[in-house]
């Protein structure tokens, strides 16, 4: 319940890419990984791919995992406050009960990239539920999907009342304990502006097994005593703009006595789970985003137990 103060198919690959990267972490500053086999940054920000298309080369990916998924996904309308937020459920094969996990979407909505994470969750043995944030606030009231682009819906997330954004999140995460399916243990993640939303739930809720906020910022200017749950994060080496505030973050949840482990990925810039997923992206993101898939299921594994 939240607080009024503020292995499974497809897994093996995985593992064992994490497997050859626990050495490297070994010799490596604290929380960085070493970008074995790609070139230094530099070299990659000349040579590197052109971004404009790489958004559009993971949108495919991520409508192909849709389309040939065999796991149930199912559209919900979750009650809140006055109205209610429109939630993609993924659901994963299997004969027992499984934990559910909260995906909190970018700063462009609900995006098929956002629902093909949730499907992958669910591959790995997870029920995923990922609220769309903008129900009610596209045109004619519609959600993400019915934004006339993604900049007008970026647009939208910003112009969003905080509270309820959390207030949406927790209707969300209580239905999640609900489910039959569910075995009580609930977990968070969110991308980029889902990446800072997944802070100020964790700092809210009591009992979340974990937290992973990917390339997101930590609220300033706030204690991190009321944090019950262990927080894992992922950050890009080339995202100056968010990276540059982990320092500061460590150093207050340190002082309040928890836990946040965050590991940054060189050469990786914002974004990297999706732009790392294209034929046509970056190396420093590509291996960035396999890294980081290897780190995020190894945990999954130990918290759900």
């Amino acid at each position: 319940m939240f607080s009024p103060r503020l292995l499974r198919p497809g897994i093996l690959s995985l593992v064992a890419i994490a497997m050859l990267a626990t050495p490297l972490l070994a010799a490596s500053p604290a929380g960085v990984i070493p970008a074995a086999g790609v070139s230094p940054p530099a070299a990659q920000a000349t040579g590197s791919a052109p971004t404009a298309t790489r958004p559009a080369a993971a949108a495919e990916s991520a409508r192909d995992r849709l389309e040939a998924s065999p796991r149930h996904h199912e559209w919900v309308s979750i009650p809140s406050g006055a109205g209610g937020v429109d939630t993609y459920v993924a659901y994963p094969e299997t004969s027992g009960k499984a934990m559910a996990i909260v995906v909190i979407h970018e700063n462009r909505g609900l995006t098929d990239w956002v629902r093909s994470v949730a499907d992958r969750l669910a591959e790995e043995g997870y029920i995923a539920l990922a609220p769309d944030l903008l129900t009610g606030k596209a045109p004619g009231g519609g959600r993400t999907a019915d934004f006339p682009d993604s900049d007008a819906a970026r647009t939208a997330i910003y112009a969003l009342d905080p509270d309820q954004v959390l207030a949406d999140l927790h209707a969300v995460a209580e239905h999640a304990r609900g489910l039959p399916a569910a075995s009580g243990k609930l977990a968070v993640a969110g991308f980029c502006w889902g990446g800072s939303q997944t802070w100020r739930f964790a700092l809210s809720r009591d009992d979340l097994a974990a937290a992973f906020p990917f390339y997101g910022t930590a609220p300033s200017e706030v204690s991190f005593a009321p944090l019950a749950s262990p927080v894992y994060g992922f950050y890009g080496g080339d995202d100056a703009r968010v990276t540059s505030t982990v320092e500061a973050t460590s150093a207050g949840v340190k002082a309040a006595g928890k836990r946040f482990e965050p590991v940054t990925y060189p050469g990786a810039g914002h974004g990297f789970m999706r732009s790392g997923e294209g034929p046509d992206a970056a190396p420093a993101n590509r291996q960035a985003r396999e890294q980081a898939w290897a780190r995020w299921l190894e945990l999954l594994e130990q918290v759900s137990r």
